[in-house]
């Protein structure tokens, strides 16, 4: 299992590596590498999150998360973000763009380094909603329950999220970015464009792709509630639920029909590639610490992307989230700290290394209460692994 979900970063890693070392000799050789592990440290809390969203695709849609997905991940943004951001702020062609990538390096980062008040400001906002959303929705399961229960209770209040969002926005705009390191200067209204930009973002995409989920949730509630009608008579209660357990991917696609299951996925997909590229803007601005070569930043950066895309998968056929269920609350929290240090980092320099270690450290704890929790109550840990890797049928 393990050679079947990760053999394709396997050989991403040795076809990217043998490439740099052609290209660029030893000293790129090292830089890939350094990259792809950069990568890999950073955005580890995105398989999480990726894992969760992943699992309520069929088949199809989590094949095509792999394979379409990680070229809009590799190309889009790891190497032609950072060439569109620089035409964008710096008011040049995409052409002339790239011709600064290549011949002059050293300007080309001056104008990313720039445009930073802007990205932070729209991946932060859109990180924001995704964690405010989360610790604002009642849930079984209570990491820090003394955290989680008054914020459960006031998440009732419609549009709280949007509210609170708005208010650390307006913050930041009159505080951090009134005097940028990034470009200098007074970036308030940048910081203000560009957050609103990520929480529209991030209100229309996950808007649509919830009105779907819904559509196609209520779709299969009738057709199990037609099902059991039917069926009643015919079969014993305990058949019936067995033939559910077993069928339950099968019936997923017969249920919702090529439209309503289409899209509903294909909207899944595009709220996965926008939390991509949030996660992303971190590890695209810190490979600049380290390389200004857009062609080895982009095979660095797109080899660790690949494991992030087959972690998310393996999370989902071994049913990770089923058995850790703190896992989800740890990868949260890990995109509140990082949405926190991405609109930090419009005024003050915060290392990499720091913004990798607070997601691992958050997701490591999270996962030692989980096996606590199992311990606690005498589950194995590993008894739904099977059941979610038939239900995936990857």
């Amino acid at each position: 299992m393990l050679l079947r979900t990760f053999g394709w970063s396997f050989a991403v890693t040795a076809a990217g590596l043998a490439l740099a070392g052609v290209l660029w000799g030893w000293q790129g050789l090292a830089i890939v590498g350094i990259l792809s592990i950069l990568e890999i440290s950073v955005s580890f809390d995105n398989a999480v999150i990726n894992a969760g969203i992943l699992r309520k695709m069929n088949a199809f849609w989590q094949k095509i998360f792999l394979t379409v997905g990680i070229l809009i991940a590799v190309f889009g943004m790891r190497l032609v973000f950072p060439v569109v951001i620089v035409a964008v702020t710096a008011k040049i062609g995409p052409i002339e763009a790239v011709n600064l990538a290549i011949n002059d390096k050293a300007q080309y980062e001056h104008l990313v380094t720039g445009a930073h008040p802007a990205i932070a400001a729209f991946g932060g906002m859109f990180l924001l909603m995704i964690f405010l959303d989360f610790i604002f929705e009642e849930r079984e399961h209570k990491w820090l329950g003394w955290l989680e229960r008054p914020l459960a209770k006031m998440g009732k209040l419609d549009m709280l999220s949007v509210i609170v969002a708005l208010v650390v926005l307006l913050v930041v705009a009159m505080t951090v970015a009134t005097d940028v390191a990034h470009g200098g200067g007074d970036k308030s209204a940048t910081v203000l464009l560009s957050g609103v930009a990520g929480l529209l973002t991030y209100l229309v995409v996950g808007g649509v792709s919830g009105y779907f989920e819904d559509k196609l949730e209520e779709a299969e509630e009738a057709q199990e509630a037609e099902d059991d009608g039917k069926g009643s008579a015919a079969k014993p209660a305990v058949a019936a639920q067995e033939a559910d357990r077993n069928g339950e991917a099968s019936k997923r696609g017969s249920v919702s029909g090529v439209g309503l299951a289409g899209k509903a996925a294909f909207f899944l997909f595009l709220y996965l590639e926008v939390i991509d590229a949030s996660f992303s803007f971190d590890g695209v601005i810190g490979a600049f610490a380290i390389t200004n070569d857009i062609f080895e930043m982009a095979l660095g950066l797109g080899i660790g992307a690949m494991y992030i895309r087959s972690l998310t998968v393996f999370l989902v056929r071994k049913g990770t989230l089923d058995d850790y269920v703190y896992l989800e609350h740890g990868a949260h929290y890990a995109i509140g700290a990082l949405a926190v240090i991405l609109l930090a980092t419009i005024k003050y320099e915060i290392n990499e290394v720091i913004t990798g270690l607070v997601g691992i450290v958050l997701i490591g704890l999270s996962f030692w209460s989980s096996v606590r929790k199992n311990r606690q109550e005498g589950k194995p840990g590993e008894e739904s692994a099977a059941k979610s890797e038939v239900a995936s049928g990857v």
